[in-house]
């Protein structure tokens, strides 16, 4: 049984965009999120369209990575994003829609988490990226 993600990560409502970690192992994690319309507050300059900011699509997915080295027991402490690479966006996905986020671990030490991933809605591919974490405590 997975425990709470709030367990795992320091992210607390209403900046926590992992719903479940639905598998890890040392090369691959996935976790699932559903951003519901109580979340639309995310939109912000966006209003005319019913998408997930990328930004926060980004976000979510380093919390899925993050989420999921916690729970493999290979690093402890808290965790920051320091950098971002490669991010492409192909498709929005709307609000009440099931994200599924398919990490990739890079480099996995004590001090340094590097991890690649992508992000579905269904079938679709919606943004990959690259991102890198440091220790902070």
């Amino acid at each position: 049984m997975n425990p709470k993600i709030e367990d795992l990560i320091p992210h607390r409502a209403p900046f926590l965009f992992v719903d479940e970690i639905i598998s890890y192992t040392t090369e691959t994690i996935i976790g699932l999120n559903t951003f519901t319309q109580e979340d639309s507050w995310l939109q912000g300059s966006s209003t005319d369209f019913n998408y997930v900011p990328g930004t926060i699509l980004i976000e979510a997915m380093a919390q899925c990575g993050g989420a999921g080295v916690k729970l493999l027991g290979i690093a402890d402490g808290v965790f920051g994003l320091v950098s971002m690479d490669k991010i492409e966006f192909f498709a929005g996905v709307e609000f009440d829609k099931l994200v599924k986020f398919v990490v990739k671990n890079i480099r996995l030490s004590e001090k340094i988490i590097k991890q690649s991933g992508e992000a579905f809605s269904g079938d679709q591919l919606i943004m990959k990226g690259e991102w890198m974490c440091v220790k902070l405590q």
